[in-house]
């Protein structure tokens, strides 16, 4: 077998084959690639840009906000407008094939990088970010793209960032030149390119998809539950009429107790992913236990969406009095009813002007209790909420399939950028 080749096939520009350690299969064969530093790409310098005073009204001038580079892309409509008088921004133009970075923001934030098409005119960079362009024959614009994006950049950017302000850090130019290109012939590059494109259109077609299905859900719960008052079916009930507040003892010891939260927005329960441990205080609130299928009311949230049922994983899990828990009357109300019966936005939001408190507000008992709403009868309840539950199940499948894409992507992609996989085409 040649030296340079893979089980008879010839390694792309700048692989070399290396054994693998003693505890390996000796007949198989890796590759690690060679690489050149950012610099070595360079057709123009690194240079940092201008900021100017921008005005309110709108100009034939425009200048980026720092907020357009996202991470993944350049944000367009994240600009403002410059005095048609200013002719030092005239010297900060961009133009299709610069490459910009963000030389100074937050850690997570600094050293986030774009290509720009070219897609408006008259468009000039911040001094809070850097220009440069590269040689294309040494390099494909996008396959820099996908470098500058990646996470070997973003560890190589957030090391070497430094500032004495916690909020804001910086990067040198030095230390965006310094950055390592992996060397792949452009044929390679490109199907690099390729391969990744294909897959960020699947997940934005999947994106696309959940969008539309978030339309029909909320056109749903609409039909479904809104506007119900003239219905003879449905008679007008008080939270009270159908269930009670749930009598519980105080807990005495919170020895592996796990905490779980009530999300804002009908995003329902989860586990509380914060650093807090729970303690007993007797100045403090009180913790109670929470089984599984309990519907619970965030106390001093319920305007903002905070409300859910406990799913079965989370049975048991611990919450202060700050949550209220309802029992229901499951032969007149379906607990997955009363949820979306709630989950109407001009419903949840109208409560807060009657929360009680002067500094932190919230709901009472009382005022839990004497939350009214329509009401069908019960076998109508059950399939109005079986309707939701498959439309909100179809959603929710669709957004695991998105993240799954994502995963996918990116562990695949840093199996090509490191030389462990080849594309064919």
């Amino acid at each position: 077998m040649s030296r340079n080749s893979v089980k008879g096939k010839a390694l792309p520009k700048g692989w070399r084959k290396v054994k693998l350690k003693e505890n390996e299969s000796q007949r198989s064969i890796r590759v690690n690639l060679s690489t050149k530093k950012l610099k070595d790409f360079l057709s123009e310098s690194i240079k940092n840009g201008f900021s100017p005073i921008c005005v309110g009204q709108p100009t034939s001038k425009k200048i980026l906000g720092l907020g357009a580079l996202t991470g993944s892309g350049l944000k367009l409509d994240e600009t403002k407008w410059v005095s048609e008088s200013n002719t030092e921004v005239d010297k900060f133009l961009i133009k299709q094939g610069d490459f910009l970075v963000s030389r100074s923001n937050t850690l997570d934030k600094v050293g986030r990088a774009a290509f720009y098409e070219g897609r408006l005119k008259n468009i000039s960079y911040p001094d809070l970010m850097m220009k440069f362009r590269v040689d294309e024959k040494k390099i494909d614009l996008r396959f820099l793209e996908l470098i500058l994006q990646s996470y070997h950049a973003r560890k190589h950017f957030m090391r070497h960032a430094s500032g004495t302000s916690g909020s804001m850090v910086k990067i040198t130019k030095s230390v965006v030149e310094s950055l390592e290109i992996p060397l792949f012939s452009l044929g390679v590059q490109k199907n690099i390119v390729h391969f990744v494109f294909t897959w960020k259109e699947a997940i934005e077609q999947t994106e696309r998809l959940i969008a539309e299905k978030e339309k029909r859900f909320k056109w749903l719960l609409k039909k479904l539950i809104s506007n119900q008052e003239n219905n003879p079916k449905w008679h007008k009930r008080k939270l009270g009429d159908v269930a009670c507040v749930a009598k519980k003892k105080p807990l005495q010891n919170l020895s592996d107790k796990k905490l779980l939260t009530v999300k804002l927005h009908c995003l329902g329960i989860e586990i509380n992913k914060t650093s807090f441990n729970p303690r007993i205080n007797p100045k403090g609130r009180p913790y109670f236990e929470r089984k599984k299928g309990e519907f619970l009311i965030g106390r001093q949230i319920f305007h903002n969406g905070g409300f859910g049922i406990v799913p079965i994983a989370l049975d048991g899990y611990i919450a202060s009095n700050a949550v209220t828990s309802i029992n229901l009357n499951l032969d007149r109300l379906n607990t997955d009813f009363l949820f979306y019966s709630f989950s109407r936005t001009n419903y949840y939001k109208k409560i807060g002007h009657v929360m009680d408190g002067t500094g932190q507000k919230e709901l009472s008992d009382r005022q839990i209790l004497d939350l009214s709403f329509f009401v069908p009868p019960l076998p109508q309840q059950k399939r109005i909420a079986q309707t939701l539950n498959a439309a909100k199940q179809e959603i929710a499948l669709l957004k695991q399939l998105t993240q799954k894409y994502r995963t996918q992507k990116l562990g695949l992609l840093k199996k090509l950028l490191a030389g462990e996989w080849r594309i064919k085409r």
